[in-house]
């Protein structure tokens, strides 16, 4: 089957994908923005990208900064699309592919001053409801909290002491079990301090300093 390249503008880029990857949506750009505002108080060091499909919220979260970028995604569609717009962006020499799972590509010593992440987050008995959308992008698991709850380890190993990480997920109570895998699983100092809920998703930040 052939695939034929697509384009769209989001928040002052211009993407590349097809249908092997998931479509950016336009209102991930607040998570972008909202990782931006947190990057002018954030600690020094650089920002990680869990889940990040082709790219387009870390480097929109990043534009203007002189921060490093690390992108993960385990599909190397998504890889190879996400290599083309760090370059259309310009941002090459700051930004980075790690191809895999993401608790496998980070070596142990490495930390991040802020995480963004975007794991599936749709039940498995639901992702036939989104049939334009590739299963390996939006398959959560049997409650769709499977990914988030891999994503919470890696954040509590990398995240810098003083730093933060958004997450998206698809409601609120996800939100709350989440928390309760934060504290009652894990045994984390990691807490939700605020959600922020929209009409496609809901966006979590997580941090061990409070609100």
């Amino acid at each position: 089957m052939a695939y034929h390249a697509s384009s769209m503008e989001f928040a002052g880029l211009e993407l590349s994908f097809d249908d092997r990857v998931l479509r950016p949506r336009l209102w991930t750009i607040a998570q972008s923005t909202w990782a931006a505002e947190l990057l002018q108080d954030a600690p020094p060091g650089p920002v990680l990208e869990l889940f990040a499909g082709v790219g387009h919220i870390g480097l929109a979260a990043l534009a203007g900064s002189g921060r490093h970028l690390v992108m993960v995604d385990l599909n190397p569609v998504a890889c190879e699309f996400a290599r083309g717009n760090i370059d259309a962006a310009g941002a090459g020499s700051r930004a980075e592919i790690r191809e895999g799972r993401i608790d496998e590509v980070l070596e142990a010593e490495e930390t991040f001053a802020l995480v963004i992440a975007d794991p599936p987050w749709v039940p498995t008995s639901g992702v036939e409801q989104f049939p334009d959308d590739p299963t390996i992008a939006i398959d959560g698991g049997e409650d769709g909290l499977d990914l988030a709850r891999v994503c919470c380890d890696v954040i509590d190993r990398h995240l810098h002491a003083n730093g933060s990480a958004i997450l998206q997920l698809g409601s609120t109570d996800q939100a709350d079990q989440l928390q309760h895998h934060l504290t009652d699983v894990l045994g984390s100092g990691l807490r939700v301090v605020e959600t922020r809920a929209f009409e496609r998703g809901v966006l979590v930040r997580l941090s061990r300093r409070g609100g």
